[in-house]
């Protein structure tokens, strides 16, 4: 059996450890850049296994080092954590508490995806930060109106062209009006940003038999179905939807010892919180929408209130991903109008031309089956609550020969 190598990776350098048939040793530096790694890796064995934390540069070192040994793994720092309790920290122990780990089979490994999906999971992280930056810079003109008693803008976007128009119009200070300047400056630059990032997600997704699944759930639009399929890659690699649910995150804490009952804490927040974000976010579209997705936030949020409604049906849309990506469908109470716009909306984001209006209008957007579909989600919610009436008849009785009474049998 070969060698386990631990690297403790930084900018500049790699701290390397051996293990080999005993406590791992330290064997060096390596400094971080492509030829010193290349050498490093020619005298590595075929049947070397190497570790090394899954940080910054970790991925494209893992890439050299790969052809060369016999495996090459990615730990989860922050699992590594939990496992390894030096109380000596150095470059040195790190390096030996990875080689010995790996030696004992007792790493936790990160899932590396393919190109496309790195490549998708750093324009999400992009767009993220651009969108956290622009409301940054919102709430910066929002606090020098609100120093300088300014009312509320009557415009219904305060930095659309009616609102920038009250906004000039405004008496403030030289420096305070320098800020304001300033500031929607800084807007249409990441205005600009944000539609150049959505125009390359709109491409990538166009072709995407997964994100177009995704599409066909009430609440869920491109960003939302792109920044899940970024997180999550192959939807297949978990086993359950409870796994999927606990690697976004979605789970509460649970706390138990001994006979005592099971506690309940608050969500563990693990994994992705771009995923949370975007899943929270059509959570309160789809609550709104009819069809059971509305009756079960209604049913949530009569016992608990809206805002756990809102995480309890962000859950309830991992659960749904999961089933549609693992089995390769679509929505049942999918509404094909509302689909065909959001397609609409993603070729025009990827660059497709407009059609023109009038009697050869593209009928995506003036469509008469809105009523009819509407009337066919509100046939489903219905049902589901009738679903949701039987099943509490069915927990209130006891007994195997208990005759089942049946919400649904009642008058409607």
């Amino acid at each position: 059996m070969g060698r386990s190598i631990g690297l403790d990776v930084h900018r500049d350098f790699c701290e390397v450890a051996v293990a080999d048939g005993g406590r791992a040793r330290s064997a060096g530096r390596v400094v971080t850049s492509v030829e010193d790694l290349e050498l490093f890796a020619a005298s590595l064995a075929g049947d070397d296994r190497v570790v090394l934390e899954a940080t910054g540069n970790a991925l494209a070192i893992a890439r050299l080092i790969e052809p060369h040994v016999g495996e090459v793994v990615l730990a989860n720092a922050r699992q590594l954590k939990a496992i390894s309790h030096a109380r000596v920290k150095t470059d040195k122990v790190d390096a030996r508490v990875l080689a010995d780990l790996l030696a004992a089979d007792l790493i936790p490994p990160v899932w590396v995806g393919d190109e496309r999906v790195r490549m998708l999971r750093r324009l999400v992280s992009r767009r993220r930060g651009l969108v956290k930056r622009r409301t940054q810079v919102k709430n910066e003109i929002s606090a020098v109106l609100h120093r300088n008693l300014k009312g509320r803008p009557p415009a219904s976007d305060p930095f659309g062209r009616k609102g920038r128009i009250w906004l000039a119009a405004q008496e403030l200070p030289a420096d305070e009006r320098l800020t304001v300047d300033a500031a929607l400056r800084q807007l249409d630059f990441l205005g600009a940003e944000l539609a150049e990032i959505d125009r390359l997600v709109a491409v990538q997704a166009q072709g995407d038999e997964d994100v177009r699944r995704l599409l066909t759930v009430p609440g869920v639009d491109v960003t939302t179905a792109v920044t899940l399929i970024a997180v999550i890659g192959d939807a297949r690699r978990f086993p359950t939807s409870r796994q999927l649910v606990g690697y976004l995150g979605l789970h509460p804490r649970v706390r138990q010892s001994g006979s005592e009952p099971a506690r309940h804490g608050r969500l563990s927040k693990e994994g992705s919180a771009a995923a949370r974000h975007v899943l929270v976010e059509a959570a309160w579209t789809a609550a709104r929408s009819p069809g059971p997705l509305h009756a079960f936030a209604a049913r949530v949020a009569a016992r608990r209130g809206r805002q756990v409604a809102a995480v309890a049906v962000a859950r309830k849309l991992c659960v749904l991903c999961w089933c549609l990506l693992t089995r390769g469908e679509d929505y049942a109470f999918a509404r094909p109008s509302m689909v065909r716009r959001k397609l609409r909306r993603l070729e025009l984001a990827a660059g497709a031309p407009r059609r023109k209006s009038g009697p050869q209008a593209d009928p995506v957007w003036n469509t008469d089956a809105d009523t009819r579909e509407r009337r066919l989600a509100e046939q489903a919610e219905r049902a589901y609550e009738r679903l949701v009436a039987d099943w509490k008849v069915m927990q209130a009785r006891a007994g195997a020969s208990a005759t089942p009474g049946r919400a649904s049998l009642g008058l409607q």
